[in-house]
């Protein structure tokens, strides 16, 4: 059971390395080009992301939103950030796809959002001696 975190740990480096090997191989130093530029976007959306935090807060409890999906946009953009400042192919796809990926949490309807706490409706009073 130890052995797996260990194989999942080196293995990604590894498999890293042997994509852009292979592609470097296949496209030459255009391989380099994308990695130097990933890198500053990925920098570029971690400080996006750090930065940014407090106001979309803010905001969801200004407008009365969930403060969740605030949290988990902004920890999306940051762990893309990191991944794209991870040198190498593969990690820029998976930042890709956590970036491109829609997420919204979904928003409870009707009196948890209007801040309205009465609930319309019809009822009917059943006797329990009538059920018997």
């Amino acid at each position: 059971m130890r052995v797996l975190p260990l194989l999942i740990l080196l293995g990604f480096p590894a498999l890293e390395l042997f994509i852009m090997v292979r592609l470097a191989q296949e496209i030459g130093w255009w391989l380099g080009v994308w990695l130097v530029l990933s890198a500053v976007v990925g920098a570029a959306l971690v400080r996006e992301a750090s930065s940014g935090l407090p106001g979309k807060l803010a905001d969801a409890l200004r407008n009365g939103d969930s403060i969740f999906s605030g949290v988990m946009d902004t920890g999306r953009t940051l762990i893309a950030g990191l991944l794209l400042i991870f040198p190498g192919v593969l990690s820029d796809i998976v930042a890709i796809c956590l970036l491109l990926i829609p997420f919204r949490v979904p928003v409870a309807s009707g009196a948890a959002v209007s801040g309205n706490t009465v609930i319309e409706g019809e009822f009917r009073r059943i006797d329990r001696h009538r059920i018997r």
